[in-house]
């Protein structure tokens, strides 16, 4: 992997620490450009539609990452928000990072299965089933 792969997967996750973990408002001027792109269904438009929906969620709320993948511009994050009303969310995030500057995102969200409701009788995350 070169540098700058791993350069962009060290800021992925240090923004996601930041942003969800932490809720550290510096890190909307940090990490995401002023002309952030968003893909998502749930999240409005640009930085000040993820961070409106990032005060809005419970301090319960956590981010936990579990695989990291880059390539070029491009890196992949598979996660997990967990203490959400309701059921842990599975999610990969794609982000589009130029300058060390996240300016375009998308993602796929689903809700965790439990043991009694996945099919294949396997955890989405990690290794076990949450609690």
């Amino acid at each position: 992997m070169n540098t700058k792969e791993a350069n962009n997967k060290a800021l992925a996750l240090a923004a996601f620490d930041a942003a969800f973990n932490r809720r550290d408002p510096g890190a909307a001027e940090r990490y995401w450009s002023p002309d952030y792109l968003q893909h998502s269904a749930h999240i409005p438009p640009g930085r000040d539609g993820l961070f409106n929906l990032i005060a809005s969620l419970p301090a319960s709320v956590k981010y936990e990452a579990s695989l990291v993948m880059a390539e070029g511009d491009f890196v992949m994050l598979h996660g997990r928000f967990s203490g959400l009303p309701g059921p842990s969310w599975v999610v990969l995030d794609i982000l589009r990072i130029v300058d060390g500057i996240f300016v375009e995102h998308w993602d796929v969200i689903q809700d965790e299965a439990t043991r009694a409701g996945s099919r294949s009788g396997l955890p989405m995350f990690g290794d076990r089933f949450p609690d």
